[in-house]
């Protein structure tokens, strides 16, 4: 299990809620295990009313350098959304950064109506499936609604003037995070950087940003009904281009999803970013596993695998 998962005791659990609801009694605490990073606690009151519980890492020592202020950047990310975009996001509740009670921040958000995407996919059909995918699509249309003039992580301040030394800062990023653990990454930092340097005019044609997810996975949406009520874990939120979600990489990129957001084909610029961010996330997969410190290290291999089909 992650080193990033900042468990409480209950009583600690019990004193945080009190300052957030102060008129509430806890009748259950249960810990939501599928997330990989952050503890989650599904809290129940005595009044019925349930809320979610989600804690940050009391310190940086599991995070990779693109990880910064994951806890601010879900929340602006979230209120950004829920100001600007139709499709819902949980209400912000309380959020704590005092660290009086709690070694890490923490927030309390609603419980969102549904079920996870992940945990329920294999018991729908196609058609159910392809459904969701396709408003999936339209929510990450949606969200390029959402723009800025600079490129950067909405948890810290850095902004970048190009999309091209926004991919070079988090390429870099993640170079020098492997080398700290002795990763193997396949290539060496020239090699990367040479690639991309020589790539460079294909970002030259994305001159604003958008609001983009990045961790739109199965697990990170809740479904009802055949439609999607909600998307969690915005704590990887950027300023970048759209193409740079989880969706659109090669492992994962859907027809019906595509068809949602509007767009089946790509110029031969975008195909080359869209190559590049597959290459950052397979890094990113790779490198988390010894800085998570991670058992089992499958999802090391799985990436590597990955990343040597799209640098080949």
């Amino acid at each position: 299990m992650a080193i990033t998962k900042n468990r409480q005791s209950n009583e600690s659990i019990a004193n945080m809620a009190k300052k957030a609801f102060p008129d509430k009694q806890i009748a259950e605490i249960k810990e939501l295990t599928e997330g990989m990073c952050n503890v989650t606690y599904d809290i129940t009151f005595e009044d019925g009313s349930e809320s979610i519980l989600k804690i940050s890492a009391k310190d940086r020592s599991g995070n990779t350098s693109n990880e910064v202020n994951l806890m601010r950047a879900e929340i602006n990310a979230m209120k950004l959304v829920a100001e600007k975009c139709s499709f819902k996001v949980a209400d912000i509740q309380y959020y704590d950064t005092g660290n009086t009670i709690c070694d890490g921040n923490y927030f309390f958000m609603e419980k969102l109506e549904g079920d996870n995407f992940f945990l329920i996919k294999d018991s729908m059909s196609e058609k159910e499936i392809a459904a969701i995918e396709m408003e999936l699509g339209e929510i990450s249309r949606e969200l390029t609604t959402i723009q800025n003039p600079d490129f950067g992580f909405l948890g810290e301040d850095r902004r970048f003037d190009s999309l091209y030394m926004f991919v070079r800062y988090m390429l870099t990023n993640l170079l020098s995070d492997a080398e700290k653990k002795n990763i193997d990454i396949l290539y060496d930092d020239k090699t990367y950087l040479n690639k991309l340097e020589n790539d460079k005019s294909a970002f030259d044609t994305v001159r604003n940003a958008s609001l983009v997810h990045w961790d739109m996975w199965e697990g990170n949406v809740f479904v009802k009904d055949g439609h999607v009520t909600g998307i969690i874990d915005w704590e990887r939120a950027l300023w970048g281009e759209p193409f740079m979600d989880d969706r659109f990489r090669m492992h994962n990129r859907d027809k019906h999803f595509m068809k949602g957001f509007g767009q089946t084909l790509f110029s031969e610029e975008e195909s080359i970013r869209l190559r590049w961010y597959d290459i950052i996330l397979y890094l990113t997969m790779m490198i988390e596993v010894f800085y998570r410190e991670f058992e089992d290290k499958g999802q090391y291999f799985w990436a590597k695998e990955m990343l040597e089909k799209v640098m080949s």
